[in-house]
């Protein structure tokens, strides 16, 4: 009998000590948070996920490596060069085009002539301009409107 009554007490105590942790646990809601920015997540996580995954990318682009490896050969007065030429030609775009527009920024219709090319601005009504330009040498022409 007195091994039943402590058998007894045993199961109590662990019934109780169970009863206890069970009602020190509380349930919450499970909430879901993305990461990714794209699916809502916290826009500064961007960069990282951008840089783990490239960090895992193994493929390279063969045009890519191709391209970079002519750059890495040239030399250094060539980069020099290529980039004397880029900032001349941006020089004179911006002069011709400076022709094109007002003191206060408006596109002015006409036409400017360059020793290759030939811009011509039309105002086609509504407050739209059609700006056409034509290579001298081949004949060739694009054009696009703008609104003012």
């Amino acid at each position: 009998m007195r091994f039943m009554q402590a058998r007894t007490r045993r199961a109590a105590a662990t019934a109780a000590a169970l009863w206890l942790a069970a009602a020190g646990a509380q349930a919450t809601e499970l909430v879901y948070r993305p990461v990714n920015p794209a699916f809502g997540g916290d826009p500064m996580n961007g960069s990282m996920l951008l840089n783990n995954a490239q960090s895992q990318n193994n493929l390279k682009d063969p045009a890519t490596t191709q391209a970079n490896a002519g750059l890495s050969q040239r030399t250094p007065l060539q980069q020099f060069s290529d980039t004397l030429q880029r900032s001349i030609l941006s020089r004179l775009a911006s002069s011709a085009a400076g022709g094109l527009f007002s003191s206060t920024g408006q596109v002015i219709p006409g036409a400017v002539e360059t020793s290759e090319f030939r811009i011509t601005v039309t105002d086609i009504g509504g407050g739209n301009l059609q700006i056409t330009t034509v290579d001298k040498v081949t004949g060739q022409s694009t054009t696009f409107e703008v609104s003012q």
